[in-house]
């Protein structure tokens, strides 16, 4: 069995397992509320995260340009890049899923290329995440930038 026909078997335990790892990087409280329920109303972030996080295991498991793996994990990225976590933490979680893949895979004594194609897998996913969490973070900026900008003007013709 190849390394991605592995990931596809597995896919529902890595993805639990990777979904509580990300929950561990959120206050008690917080994990707790965003593990309850998958209602996108109720509860969006919860669903966004869980939902990115199968769209792009599967986009990794089926290897597919890094244009397609931004747009999975955009969403769970864009979360963290507003809520603020620094750069590692905010892309820290996909390393998580290294531990998580080796440890399911365990039994399935992957050959020296199987393994090498995971960890290059992953540092690629890792990329993706950052160059992801580069442009939100500069979104915000240009934001706050505009945001400064035009209560200054505001406040200028107000005061004259």
């Amino acid at each position: 069995m190849g390394l991605n026909e592995a990931l596809a078997a597995r896919r529902e335990a890595v993805l639990e397992r990777w979904f509580q790892a990300v929950l561990a990087t959120y206050p008690a409280d917080t994990a707790r509320f965003l593990a309850s329920g998958a209602d996108p109303f109720a509860n969006p972030v919860g669903h966004t995260v869980r939902e990115g996080l199968g769209r792009l295991y599967d986009r990794f498991v089926t290897d597919v340009p890094a244009s397609e793996l931004s747009s999975a994990i955009d969403g769970i990225v864009r979360i963290r890049a507003v809520q603020e976590f620094t750069p590692s933490a905010a892309v820290g979680f996909v390393y998580t899923l290294r531990g998580i893949v080796r440890e399911e895979l365990a039994g399935a004594a992957l050959d020296l290329s199987g393994q090498a194609e995971l960890e290059s897998g992953i540092d690629r996913l890792a990329l993706v995440a950052f160059d992801v969490y580069m442009q939100c973070r500069e979104k915000i900026f240009e934001i706050r930038v505009r945001e400064i900008k035009e209560s200054q003007l505001l406040a200028a013709r107000c005061g004259s």
